[in-house]
C-alpha cells in the first residue's frame, strides 16, 4: 500500500528549539529514509522551502487569485513529504511515529488513490 506522510511543522518550534536540534532533526530524517531504502519501502521524499516562500493560487469566477501562503492563522505548514510503500496503515503510522516532526508538529497520514491514464 502506497501512503503520503505530510510533515507539518511549526516552524516557530523549530526556530525556538534552535539549529543544533533541526540539524539533528534532519539526521534523524535521513537516516529514517535510508532504513525505509534498506526495506524497500522508501519511493521519494523532499523537504519544502519555508512557508513564507509559498504562494495560494484559486481561480474563481474565471479570474486567477494568487495570494501569499498560507494564512496567517495557520500554525503549523507543510514542510514536506514522504512517498512511501508499506503493508499496512499500521506500518506507516510506525514510520511516521519515527519522524523527528511529528515531535514539534504533525505527521499526516493519507493512503495513495492510485489512478490509470490511458
Amino acid at each position: 500500500m502506497k501512503f503520503m506522510l505530510l510533515c507539518y511543522d511549526d516552524e516557530g518550534a523549530w526556530a525556538r528549539a534552535g539549529q543544533p536540534a533541526m540539524d539533528q532533526a534532519i539526521k534523524e530524517a535521513i537516516g529514517l529514509a535510508h532504513d525505509m531504502a534498506s526495506k524497500g519501502q522508501y519511493l521519494m521524499a523532499a523537504p519544502l522551502q519555508p512557508a513564507d516562500t509559498a504562494k495560494n493560487v484559486r481561480v474563481r469566477d474565471g479570474k486567477q487569485v494568487v495570494v501569499d501562503g498560507p494564512f496567517t492563522e495557520t500554525h503549523e505548514v507543510l514542510g514536506g513529504f514522504y512517498l512511501i510503500d508499506v503493508s499496512s496503515r499500521e506500518e506507516a503510522i510506525e514510520i511516521a511515529s519515527r519522524h523527528p516532526g511529528a515531535r514539534l508538529g504533525t505527521v499526516e497520514i493519507r493512503p495513495i488513490q492510485e489512478v490509470t491514464i490511458r
